[in-house]
């Protein structure tokens, strides 16, 4: 009998010590592909080393994003030493393993804030969130060597749209595509009006503009200036779309001022929902895929000369919602993301400045893994 019972308790710790190694080699293959930082109960901040709230705030955004680290994971590693320390993809490439290294509240950006400041990203000023990611993305794609890499950065982040130019006198027009990463949304309209949702925003940033006296063109068939009517439509949208809520406004007398007043924005996006048939230049498959989930908003607290930023993210392996402050972060709800909405009395509150929606999947995680 005792016997017995000792086979027993002897299968039971083999069967254990199975389980716990079963589970040791799942997580390391969820790791290869989703990056531990997106899987720890508990998510790695990082310190502030000078004024540094807005490129921490976006590197959680890129870092918790699945997609970016995935191709962040297959870079080229610089040969020698001296472009190791400036070659931003592998900076950051170091960051996120060090991240991921151990049990620690936060880690130090030290090494890609110096290889940021070879170009001209200081430390120790105020940046604007939605030209320091411009700026990063720019580095990132300029020093990724593997032109695929590139090509899916690109499929990652790249709005298309296309500009159109229309006479009114004679209707000759002129059409040309561009991309941007991120789309400006205007909070007023042209009478200086707040808009009240960012699904108004949307239709007015792609409502046609008409240019009219000082503002005509010169037109080729006419000879001369008439009046033109300005319009952009919607080509394509990325895997992760950037809005840009422009609450960083110019007064007649040239000085900046703060919009806070209160701008909802939804969890759900379908532009399919939002445009209309004229304000789009895309086919049925591609407007199928129009349908988004919001994945992180960077938030902005303070004055212009003296504010702080934040980023609320939405764990994509969890679905949990995360704030990031600097070194402090702490798990929160969407109610918690929803202050960031603004209030036009709290001109020093916090506001959202940056959305970042992602496509919705109908299979998530990614199949096979």
């Amino acid at each position: 009998m005792a016997l017995s019972e000792t086979m027993k308790a002897e299968a039971e710790v083999q069967n254990n010590e199975e389980e716990a190694e079963d589970l040791k080699a799942k997580v390391q293959r969820l790791t290869s592909v989703f990056g531990v930082a997106d899987l720890k109960n508990e998510a790695i901040g990082l310190y502030n080393v000078g004024q540094s709230c807005c490129l921490n705030s976006l590197l959680q955004v890129f870092f918790m994003n699945i997609r970016f680290t995935r191709i962040l994971r297959r870079i080229t590693v610089p040969l020698c030493a001296e472009q190791k320390k400036r070659n931003v993809p592998y900076q950051m490439l170091l960051l996120l393993e060090e991240m991921q290294c151990g049990k620690r509240k936060a880690v130090y950006p030290i090494a890609l804030a110096y290889c940021l400041s070879v170009f001209k990203v200081k430390l120790f000023v105020q940046h604007d969130a939605a030209q320091l990611f411009l700026t990063l993305w720019n580095l990132i794609k300029r020093q990724m060597k593997k032109p695929e890499l590139v090509e899916d950065l690109n499929d990652l982040y790249t709005i298309c749209v296309q500009e159109h130019l229309a006479c009114q006198k004679c209707s000759f027009e002129e059409k040309r595509n561009s991309s941007m990463l991120t789309l400006p949304l205007p909070l007023l309209d042209s009478n200086c009006r707040m808009l009240k949702t960012l699904k108004d925003c949307l239709q007015y940033f792609f409502h046609p503009e008409e240019l009219t006296g000082h503002n005509m063109c010169f037109c080729d068939q006419c000879g001369r200036k008439t009046p033109f009517l300005q319009s952009m439509k919607l080509v394509h949208l990325p895997q992760t779309l950037t809005i840009h809520l422009k609450r960083f406004c110019f007064e007649k007398s040239a000085n900046i001022h703060k919009l806070s007043h209160y701008l909802p924005f939804p969890q759900d996006l379908d532009f399919n929902a939002v445009l209309t048939e004229s304000q789009c230049q895309a086919d049925d498959n591609e407007k199928a895929g129009w349908q988004y989930d919001l994945f992180a908003v960077i938030a902005h607290s303070g004055s212009i000369s003296c504010g702080h930023y934040c980023a609320y993210i939405r764990s994509l392996t969890e679905c949990k919602w995360y704030c990031f402050n600097d070194s402090e972060v702490c798990q929160v709800s969407w109610d918690d993301v929803k202050c960031t909405y603004g209030h036009s009395n709290l001109h020093w509150g916090e506001t959202a400045y940056l959305l970042i929606y992602m496509k919705k999947h109908p299979q998530w995680p990614y199949p096979g893994v």
